[in-house]
């Protein structure tokens, strides 16, 4: 590509640029890419199958162990229940995520995702991230892209980009020891493209990350896009605090500013040149700054959000129905659009 965004220059933005001179270059940026000035959302729900979890990420406050009273796995009828709940207003998509239960194999999931899609065949399930296919395939003794095939083939139409976090081995050493390292992570991601299955990919900051790893983050993300093309989004939010076994070790390490969040979104925008959608997380940052994001780089609002427990359980929860995400939308001037799992527009408002 033509005058691409180098890791010095995106450093001199993170650190030294004016923040409205950053944001106004990424709506230009996003402007290229989105000349319709359309702004889209999904009308989705967070199903969280299990919080059991034996990984022990110190910034999660969701997770239980197994054992623990208050664990539990839900059973098909409450799954159920709550897809009924979604497709009565309008939604089409789950996102389908748990703590990496230790002894659940490829069989559950199996069985899972082929009641779910012969059930619902109108929902799409964007389901389980990186971490727990590693699991699944260590646990099932096969492989990772096995584990794939087996649950696109039952139904599983695309990945989230949870787990990713900072895609720093140093950082990932004392904030989730025992999750994938950056490069498995972005090797499954790799394995999902190539089967044709699209991914999301995340960042999460504010967990003492340096400068450097934020742009060593996106230049992977960069890398494994321009190879195969796979990523349908990416979201930027930031690390919450309150009630984490992280907060109590590092203190040090607190809620980041709406300014800095801003930043990032926007160099996002410049940097990942290859991405046709930046997703703004209002879920962190609040209604007012998810619409401000979309004036500095952001195309997509996200979801309505039915259903959110992993970033509730810190205490910070905020909710959305339809008709207030099209009135953010229109409010920062941009059309309002509901879209599926991979961008296509639904509905034009």
């Amino acid at each position: 590509m033509i005058n691409r965004l180098s890791k010095n220059e995106a450093l001199k933005l993170l650190v030294s640029a004016n923040l409205k001179d950053v944001g106004i270059a990424a709506l230009e940026a996003k402007r290229t890419l989105h000349s319709d000035r359309v702004t889209t959302f999904v009308i989705d729900r967070n199903i969280n199958y299990t919080n059991i979890c034996h990984i022990g990420c110190k910034f999660c406050a969701f997770h239980t162990n197994l054992g623990q009273a208050d664990g539990y796995i839900l059973p098909y009828e409450t799954i159920d229940k709550k897809i009924e709940e979604l497709l009565a207003i309008g939604g089409t998509q789950i996102l389908f995520q748990g703590g990496v239960h230790p002894k659940l194999a490829i069989d559950y999931y199996e069985n899972l995702v082929d009641h779910i899609h012969v059930k619902f065949p109108t929902i799409d399930i964007h389901g389980f991230s990186a971490v727990e296919i590693a699991y699944i395939a260590k646990i099932s003794h096969i492989t990772t892209s096995a584990v794939l095939a087996r649950l696109q083939e039952r139904g599983m139409a695309s990945m989230p980009g949870a787990g990713a976090e900072i895609l720093s081995d140093r950082v990932r050493a004392y904030t989730s020891p025992n999750k994938v390292s950056a490069a498995e992570w972005l090797r499954i991601h790799g394995e999902a493209h190539k089967l044709g299955m699209t991914t999301s990919a995340t960042m999460v900051f504010g967990f003492g990350e340096t400068d450097e790893e934020i742009v060593e983050h996106f230049e992977q993300l960069r890398q494994l896009q321009d190879e195969t093309g796979g990523f349908t989004a990416f979201i930027l939010w930031s690390y919450q605090p309150d009630r984490t076994e992280l907060q109590r070790l590092r203190p040090d390490l607190t809620r980041q500013s709406s300014n800095c969040y801003l930043r990032l979104l926007a160099l996002s925008r410049l940097y990942l040149d290859n991405f046709q959608n930046v997703q703004s997380s209002w879920v962190t940052q609040g209604s007012y700054i998810g619409q401000l994001a979309l004036k500095f780089g952001a195309n997509d609002l996200g979801s309505t959000m039915m259903e959110e427990n992993v970033v509730a359980a810190t205490g910070c929860s905020h909710s959305m129905v339809t008709d207030e995400m099209v009135a953010l939308i229109r409010g920062a001037g941009e059309i309002p659009a509901q879209r599926n799992t991979r961008y296509k527009i639904l509905r034009r408002f």
